[in-house]
């Protein structure tokens, strides 16, 4: 059974799943160097990874909220066009 959805709709879809797996494949390093160096000088090779994830916790925040308030944009035009 085939299932038509407009063009729009597939976009977003298509930006949520993008946004999902870019959030599960957050690995990356996300110090800048000086902090990076800073810390890793000490040995002290937990908290340069607690720093990290600080930092990349901190940069997922603002992304989560556009989305979430482009979504409430989305739906509010969705219910005024119906």
């Amino acid at each position: 059974m085939y299932i038509k959805i407009k063009k729009s709709a597939k976009k977003i879809v298509v930006y949520v799943s993008l946004f999902v797996f870019s959030l599960f494949s957050v690995a990356a390093n996300a110090q800048c160097a000086m902090c990076r160096a800073a810390l890793t000088s000490e040995g002290n090779t937990t908290k340069a990874a607690a720093v990290n994830d600080g930092i990349v916790y901190l940069m997922v925040i603002p992304y989560v909220l556009v989305a979430g308030i482009g979504y409430a944009i989305y739906r509010m035009k969705k219910n005024k066009s119906s």
